[in-house]
Parts: structure tokens; sequence; C-alpha cells
């Protein structure tokens, strides 16, 4: 796999960090997720393919086993607020000087400087001085935000993981790791790019959810069929117009001018009408094959039966029979071999691995006599 051979270290945090760690896991890096030795329970749902290990870093000792492990590591992901780990002893500044190849990523939602710095804060907040969330919903409502995927997933964990392999690229050249500042509120804002650079377009010049990419014209928005699901429209260019239009069993003539916007709602009024005639089934009956960027809006349920999906396996089931996407892109010669097993418990691989990073058996039974460590054995939790 393409990250073969990489050592992360994971610091347990909520979801953008975990799901960074599992891109990286995904690929083919060896994940250790370091786990508080205070609990037995994780809400870590994306743990695939990774280890843990449960390790105090409020006591001295269990700062230096972080230490150990970091001098041995190619990647560390933390995920707190500024300042946590400089009062532990373990900002960059410090780790860097032990092992000088680390690639350090600071996951946060407002990044190490600047006033919110230290404040906390979700998703939500993340998107709203992104500037982003102003951008979102229909006019006259209040914005719409969707679901926390923005801030935490795109402009969290991915950005943050095209850090780190960029990182881990200019080092076999240079040989040096270095500091990754991952703002969320950065990267999602970086995702809208296209929305900054094409203001002078005029996309976004009429308010919210009036705009053409943003629900407000008639051919780019979702409507409900019959049966109560819905369908998604994506018309944009003439020729594909022109296919929906087919497809509705209207014809050009007795409508306005596509780009008429005044003419926009009375429209989206005709199109829903129509849609409301027939189920989905029967629409993608109607619109598969066609060039009229017409599909089915999709449910969980569902989305694994689809023929396109089932045909490139975009879906996978792990041992314990739930379901979730297929990791992307999609490489040729080194695709992602995600691991089909149980997520760790806290502290399973703790003995493990510490053997593996040159501890002995007398080293980690001192350890784990002074609380420093967790050495969980998943038999008593089967």
């Amino acid at each position: 796999m393409a990250l073969a051979g990489v050592r992360v270290l994971e610091l347990a945090g909520l979801a953008p960090a975990p799901f960074c760690g599992m891109i990286l896991a995904d690929f083919g890096a060896k994940v250790i997720r370091v786990d508080k030795t205070n609990t037995t329970y994780s809400t870590d749902t994306m743990a695939r393919g990774k280890r843990s290990i449960a390790l105090n870093l409020k006591s001295p000792e269990g700062v230096g086993v972080l230490k150990t492990l970091c001098k041995q590591s190619d990647v560390l992901i933390e995920p707190f607020r500024h300042g946590v780990m400089e009062g532990l002893g373990l900002g960059p500044e410090v780790i860097l000087k032990e092992n000088p190849q680390l690639v350090y990523a600071r996951l946060t939602g407002f990044g190490q400087s600047g006033k919110y710095a230290k404040s906390a804060g979700h998703d939500i907040n993340y998107i709203s001085i992104s500037g982003l969330l102003s951008r979102l919903g229909k006019n006259n409502e209040n914005p719409a935000f969707p679901l926390n995927l923005l801030a935490d997933f795109a402009g969290g964990s991915y950005i943050c993981a095209l850090g780190i392999v960029m990182s881990l690229f200019e080092r076999t050249r240079s040989g040096k790791g270095q500091v990754i500042d991952s703002s969320m509120v950065e990267g999602a804002a970086y995702l809208g790019s296209f929305v900054w650079k094409s203001q002078s377009l005029g996309l976004w010049s009429r308010p919210r959810g009036e705009n053409l990419l943003d629900g407000g014209a008639p051919f780019y928005t979702t409507y409900m069929t019959a049966d109560g699901k819905y369908m998604a429209v994506g018309a944009l260019e003439p020729q594909f117009y022109k296919e929906l239009l087919k497809g509705l069993d209207l014809e050009s003539s007795d409508l306005p001018n596509q780009m008429s916007f005044s003419d926009w709602p009375e429209m989206k009024k005709q199109f829903a009408e129509k849609f409301l005639e027939k189920t989905q089934e029967q629409w993608c009956q109607i619109f598969d094959g066609t060039d009229a960027c017409v599909t089915p809006v999709l449910s969980f349920d569902n989305v694994t039966m689809h023929e396109h999906n089932r045909q490139r396996g975009s879906f996978l089931w792990d041992d314990e029979g739930e379901v979730s996407p297929r990791p992307a892109p999609l490489l040729s010669r080194t695709p992602a071999a995600p691991s089909s097993s149980r997520d760790p418990f806290i502290g399973e691989h703790t003995y493990e691995v510490l053997t593996e990073y040159g501890f002995n058996v007398k080293e980690i039974s001192a350890l784990q006599s002074s609380g420093v460590i967790t050495c969980n054995n998943p038999k008593s939790q089967l």
C-alpha cells in the first residue's frame, strides 16, 4: 500500500483526528491510537486498522513513554487546543529536537494562533467564521449547515492528511520533519476557493438560495417523487437541460428561457409537479443512460444496492457486518486495503506496541504497576 512502513501516533480525540488517522491506516500506515488510562470505552467509530495503547500523559513517566514512541515514529497527530501539548512538555519544539524527522500534525478548529486559538468550538462554528456558512441555505431562512462534514472532515481530516502526505514527501528530499498547523476554519475556507474565485462571474450575486448552484435554479436542485423519495437534478449546460425537458415531457417553447432568473420560481413549480407524477424508480428508468444529469437521491439503506456502486465496489463490509464507504481515491498500483477487523479496545495493544518500540518486560511491568499504562485483555471484554 502507498503508506506502508509509515508509523503514526494518533492522540485520541474527537472525530476529525480519528478520521485523519483512519485515512492513513486505510492506505497502509501503522497507526497507533494513544488513549487515556482512566477510561474503558472509546467513542471513536473510525478506528479501523489501528492499534490502541493506554497511556497516562499527566504523569512524567507517561510523557517519557510518548517521547520514546515519537523518536521512532514518522507522524504525530494531536487534536488538542492550543497550549495543551506545551503544558505537558510535549510541544513540537521539544519533540522535534529528539526526532527532527517527525511530522508533527496539529489538527484544531481555530489553529495555533489568533483570537480563538484557545476557544472551544465545533464544525458549525468553524464554517461560520470561514465565510462558507453565510452562503448555505435558502433566502429568508437561517443559514443551513451540511451536517458536520465541511469543517470536521473535509477541511479538517482530509486537509490534515494531505498536509501529512506532502510533508512526508518533502522529507524524502530534505530529511527533515515539520509542524503542520491544520485549522478547520482555514481548511473549510480553502475548500470554498471556487466560491471566492468565481464571485466576479456573477454566480453568487443574488441572495442566498437564489443562485445557479445553491438551489435557486430549477435545473439544479432536488424534487420529490410520487413515492416520497427524491431525484437530484443538475442539468446546467443547454444540451443537458434539453435532455431534462425531454425526460419530463416538456417543450422548451412552452417555458421561459433557461436562464431567466425571474421565472425560476414558477419553473420550479412546474418541474415539481412533473416529478410528483412518477416514482423514483420510474424516473430512473427514464433518465438512466441519458445526459440529463438526473440521479436518484439514495438513502443509507439502499446506496449499496445501486448498480453503479455495486459495479465499482464503492462500499465495503467489515467482519461485524457494518457497511462503510471504500477509501478514496482508488490507486491503480497501491490501492487502500482497509482492515475488516473490529475496532481495538482501549489499551488492547499496549504491551505489543511497547515491546516493538524497545521496552522490555520489566519496564512494561513497572509502568503498568504504577498506573502509567493500561494493558487490557480483549478476552475479558467479549
